[in-house]
Parts: C-alpha cells; sequence; structure tokens
C-alpha cells in the first residue's frame, strides 16, 4: 500500500469513529484503579460516584449537608454512608476486580444511568446498574443481572460501614412482613464529627419472586460500625436472575426525625418496585432533556455540551433552594461551598434551559440574605456583603489563608445580577418584589458605603482580591467595578418596576474604572 492509500484510509477510519462517536454515551473498557476518575450519577440531592470495584459506588455525597472535620478549619460536604456497597461471591469466591474480565463501564447521560459488566471466569456473565432516582431526591437503586454460564451459587451482601469521621453509630435491622410482602430494612445512624447532625442511611433488596418464595436474609454485625445483610441463591446455567437494592439517606438538616423517614423513605422505594422506579426515572430525564443544546456534524461536540449539561441537570434539583459547588455532587472538591462560579458561569446557562431550576440559585442567595448582612456589619459596612465561600449558613466559609475570603468582593454583584437576570427571563414580578429586590437592593446598599471618594472628587473602590485572584489587596479592579456599576443600575432599575422612589445620579468614567452612582430610598 502506497502513502497516499494509508493517508486515505487513516481519514476514512478518523471520520468512521467520528460519526460512531454516541452523544449521549462516555464508556470505560480498561479499568485501572490506580488511574482511575469516577463519574457521577446524581439528582440535584444525591451524589453517586463510581468505583473501579465491580458492584460499588465510591463516594454518597448529599447536597447541603455539611459540618467541620479536618480540612481548614471550615465545614465541607459530607461523605456519607454507602448504602449500594454490594459484595457478590461465586461458587464460595469473592467477586473483586482481580479476578473478573471485560470489565466495563458506561455512562448514559441521557438517562442518568452509569452501566457496568464484566465476566467472572467462565461460571457467569455479571451486568449491573445504579442510579440516583430522579423523582426521589434520597434514594438511590443498584440493579444487578447475572447470567450464568454454568450451574452455580451465588451469595449476595449488602454492607453498611460507618465512615471513619462519623461517631456514636447504631445499627438496625427490622424485617417487617405483610400478606403480600416482605420487607427486610439494614439501618444505620451516626452523628457527624463534631455532631451537628444525625445522619441515617437504610436499604432493602428488592427480589423476583413472589412472597415466601424469596430468597432468605442473613443478617450480621461483625462489629458496631459495620453490618449486613446476604442472600445466596443457587442458579441454573443460561437462566438469567436479576435482583435489585434500593437505599435511601438522610440527615437532620432535612428532617427532625432522620431515623424513622430514612426507613419511610425506603419502605416507599422497595414497595414502588423496579419497574415503576426506573420508568419513572426515565420519564424525569426525559422532560429534562427537553431543553437540549444540538450542534450538527460535529459528534465529539456534542457529546462535550451533553456531558455539561448533563452534570448541571444533576447538580441541580427544582424546589431545593440549593446552589452548586464547582465540583458539584461528585466529590468534596472546594469541600462543597458556593462561589461566584455558581451565580456567574453556571446560573445563565441553566436559567435559559431550565428557569424552574435556576430558581434554586438565587433562592439559595435570598435564604442567606441576612447572613450577609451580617457579614457586611461585621466589616463596617451598610447593606449585604455576601461571602466568598458559602455552605448552609450563608456566613464566610473560606479558609483564613485565603485573601479572597475577606477582599474578593465582586461577589456581592455577582449574586444582584443573577438575581437580576432571572426576573429578565421569568418576569415574575412577585418573585421580584419579594425575594429579588431584597437582594439587589441591599448589596447596592453595600456597594454605596463601599466606595471611596478619591482627591479628584471620583469614588472608587480600593483594596480588593480581583475577579484574577492572583491580584490580591488592588485598587479598581475592572470587573469588581463593573458588577458594582451594575448592581446599582439595576437595583434602581427593579425598584421602578416595583414602583419603589428612588433618586439616581450618575457621575465619574467607567472607562477609567472609576465609579460613582448614588441611589438612596426617599
Amino acid at each position: 500500500m502506497n502513502r497516499i492509500s494509508v493517508l486515505i484510509s487513516a481519514v476514512l477510519l478518523c471520520v468512521s469513529q467520528l460519526h460512531a462517536q454516541n452523544p449521549w454515551i462516555v464508556e470505560a473498557d480498561n479499568i485501572q484503579p490506580d488511574n482511575y476518575y469516577g463519574v457521577t450519577v446524581a439528582n440535584g440531592m444525591l451524589g453517586l460516584v463510581s468505583s473501579p470495584q465491580p458492584l460499588k459506588v465510591s463516594s454518597v455525597i448529599l447536597a447541603g449537608s455539611y459540618d467541620i472535620y479536618g480540612r481548614g478549619r471550615v465545614s465541607n460536604f459530607l461523605n456519607g454512608f454507602n448504602m449500594l456497597n454490594m459484595q457478590l461471591s461465586i461458587n464460595g469466591n469473592s467477586v473483586n476486580g482481580n479476578n473478573i474480565t471485560q470489565f466495563k463501564q458506561v455512562l448514559d447521560m441521557k438517562q442518568g444511568i452509569q452501566t457496568s459488566s464484566f465476566m467472572f471466569k467462565d461460571e457467569a456473565k455479571v451486568e449491573y446498574s445504579y442510579l440516583a432516582i430522579r423523582q426521589l431526591p434520597f434514594s438511590a437503586m443498584l440493579d444487578v443481572t447475572i447470567t450464568p454460564l454454568k450451574d452455580i451459587t451465588i451469595t449476595a451482601a449488602n454492607i453498611l460501614e460507618t465512615p471513619e469521621a462519623f461517631r456514636d453509630s447504631k445499627n438496625f435491622y427490622n424485617q417487617i412482613n405483610r400478606k403480600h410482602v416482605s420487607i427486610a430494612l439494614l439501618t444505620s445512624s451516626a452523628y457527624s464529627p463534631t455532631g451537628k447532625l444525625n445522619i441515617c442511611a437504610s436499604s432493602s433488596f428488592i427480589f423476583p419472586e413472589k412472597r415466601g418464595e424469596e430468597p432468605q436474609i442473613i443478617h450480621s454485625t461483625p462489629n458496631c460500625n459495620n453490618h449486613s445483610m446476604k442472600f445466596t441463591k443457587e442458579l441454573k446455567a443460561g437462566v438469567k436472575y436479576h435482583f435489585s437494592l434500593v437505599g435511601s439517606t438522610i440527615t437532620s438538616a432535612y428532617h427532625p426525625d432522620p431515623l424513622n423517614e430514612v426507613e419511610r423513605l425506603t419502605i416507599f422505594a422497595r414497595l414502588e418496585g423496579n419497574d415503576r422506579l426506573l420508568n419513572k426515572h426515565r420519564e424525569a430525564w426525559n422532560k429534562l432533556w427537553e431543553s437540549d443544546i444540538v450542534i450538527e456534524g460535529d459528534p465529539v461536540a456534542q457529546q462535550d455540551i451533553h456531558n455539561m449539561m448533563y452534570h448541571l441537570y444533576s447538580f441541580v434539583r427544582e424546589g431545593s433552594a440549593l446552589s452548586i459547588s464547582p465540583m458539584g455532587l461528585s466529590g468534596l472538591g472546594y469541600n462543597g461551598h458556593i462561589f461566584w462560579d455558581a451565580d456567574t458561569w453556571m446560573f445563565p446557562a441553566l436559567l435559559l434551559l431550565h428557569p424552574e431550576m435556576a430558581r434554586s440559585f438565587v433562592d439559595y442567595r435570598f435564604d442567606r440574605l441576612e447572613a450577609a448582612k451580617k457579614n457586611a456589619f461585621e466589616h463596617g459596612f451598610r447593606g449585604a456583603m455576601y461571602p466568598w465561600e458559602s455552605s448552609d449558613s450563608g456566613f464566610e466559609e473560606t479558609p483564613v489563608w485565603a485573601l479572597s475570603g475577606t477582599f474578593e468582593h465582586h461577589i456581592s454583584g455577582c449574586v444582584a445580577l443573577a438575581a437580576w437576570n432571572y426576573y429578565l427571563v421569568t418576569k415574575d414580578k412577585e418573585w421580584l418584589k419579594e425575594k429579588g429586590f431584597p437582594i439587589i437592593r441591599s448589596t447596592a446598599d453595600f456597594w454605596l458605603d463601599r466606595v471611596e471618594k478619591n482627591e479628584q472628587g471620583k469614588y472608587e473602590i480600593r483594596n480588593v482580591v480581583a475577579a484574577d485572584e492572583w491580584a490580591e489587596n488592588v485598587d479598581n479592579d475592572a470587573f469588581t467595578n463593573g458588577v458594582a456599576q451594575i448592581n446599582l443600575e439595576v437595583s434602581a432599575n427593579a425598584a421602578g418596576i416595583l414602583q419603589e422612589k428612588v433618586k439616581r445620579s450618575v457621575a465619574g468614567s467607567c472607562k477609567k474604572i472609576w465609579l460613582f452612582i448614588s441611589l438612596t430610598t426617599e
């Protein structure tokens, strides 16, 4: 073959691969535990991070639940109970990453499901998928199908382990028997490191057999931080066996009685059944994807766009009044704190695609307005000064060594701009009156007190950390001055819409990065 033929073949191969790119699917078929980065399935409240070990997830992250433990004396997300911690044995041999072959993991972004498969020797093929159930904010499911290649005996165990940082753990096992159903509940309860939160988790098997024909479940408690439930089943060659595991987790941040509530939630999911859970989950994701961005002729770019949108959709939940950390629900990165990333970079795209979900961002800021006012008071200013890093309390959560926590003030303008943009898109005047304008007006008051008059009679904003965080303690950062001006202008606009009486005057030159906009309410 000559060089031209080789070149043509290479081009055709690339084109073929390009067109074969699935815009919804991300695959991995060379799983290396030492070089592995998990993918996340989440429902806006609960995040499950994949593991390089079969039938497991590596992390369970619950949005909005924070405590302080060993990360710079500031609050951070909790790595919670793992309700989907399965251990499978086949013919007495424990299945693990060292004795399986053809291990493949697939993320289906359209359905919000992670699916994996592997071969165990010449004895069985195992397929499993897990999902953070979209319609049930605190619940998840692991779905397992085993295809025996020979007659085999399987033992499947679900193990609840108390995370190392948790304390005062308690374990419970309950068997609820009714005429048509038997429900086994494996439950654990513990307190977060400082005792701030009570965290609870519970799980239950879903079997295909009728009442009275299900496998017998055995409960064991080897120690106070670990207990499990397991069953054993004989399978005939070629006859598939399918079962599921549902689990829920909730903390006292959301419910005053998380122990009883987590079992109620697990019972609800258990009695919904596998098919109804999956169908409703898919329906919910299909509804989300009615707002899509379509790129023609570039499957790689299309997959990239879907990847970005998938994570936005996964990490936000309508009605939650929660915002997004830079790492979302994919782990403990950035401590789970909320920065300007949420208001400035993530919010605008979601606002156009799903304004009902984007509202959670701005409602989160409104719910913490009083904390922002206290923050301004502490620094000698009027109005509302939003923290650079925010968690559940709304007070400053930046580690003290980072000057951004004390001086990166542009975030207050970013919060106000997000509130104004929400009104511009939705035209929700009631929301503007109740929540939006209080944010916008209070942050405008902050800027009025924050500016300083110079020798030329112009007004400046001195001593800030710029949007470029390497520029520390500088005067008249362009972005800070610009967003402050916008904050003041939209405050006047919002006041006009709501027929609030205002007096507005502007002087100075923004081109020179000087600012003077006076806004007072008469």
